[in-house]
């Protein structure tokens, strides 16, 4: 079994998910683990919001013991500022996962909805009920949660492809390690002359 930790970045509040699934070649149904949200507080420095995001993150790490990192990837953002808090809480959370050793996946915020929910351009509504239905939660977690679960659960969607394509590499060096050289040929003396009689 694989368990995935979804991050939804943020450095105020920073959304978490693990689930599970299988690690094989075949498409399974994801289960829900848990979800929340750490909560970082307004008034404090950046760099002391960060170290505190870093301890929660650690603490989750180590009671759900997952085996990957999935997280939404950097996007061009209007606000410039808002942009590069999300910068320096992913590389924050990277940071962390990396000393966990946690491979770490990314992917753009609509490719998350497009996996999930089948739309690029869900709204947050629709992620939770979506999650939520997936999920069999009784009711859709807060929204900072929901997008971690779509995270994780997107990740979990695409596990069965990187698992083929891990194959298909694993064969080909395989099949190049096993390779023969093709025979040199050397000629060590010239041909014998064509006779026309």
């Amino acid at each position: 079994m694989l368990r995935i930790l979804g991050i939804d970045p943020g450095t105020l509040r920073c959304g978490y998910a693990v689930v599970e699934t299988d690690a094989g070649q075949t498409i399974t149904q994801p289960r829900y683990i848990e979800c929340g949200v750490i909560e970082l507080p307004q008034g404090a420095a950046i760099a002391e919001r960060l170290r505190l995001l870093a301890s929660d993150l650690r603490d989750v790490i180590a009671e759900l013991r997952p085996n990957e990192l999935a997280l939404e990837s950097a996007f061009a953002g209007v606000n410039v500022r808002s942009a590069l808090l999300l910068g320096q809480a992913r590389g924050a959370i990277m940071l962390v996962g990396a000393e966990a050793g946690l491979s770490c996946h990314e992917y753009p915020p609509a490719s998350v909805k497009k996996t999930v929910c089948g739309n690029g351009r869900a709204q947050k509504a629709e992620v939770q009920r979506v999650v939520s239905w997936l999920c069999k939660l009784a009711t859709p977690p807060p929204t900072d949660a929901a997008d971690a679960v779509a995270i994780a659960l997107c990740h979990a969607f695409h596990q069965p492809k990187r698992a083929l394509t891990a194959q298909a590499q694993a064969n080909q060096a395989a099949a190049k390690a096993n390779r023969r050289p093709p025979p040199r040929v050397v000629r060590t003396s010239a041909p014998p002359a064509r006779s026309d009689r």
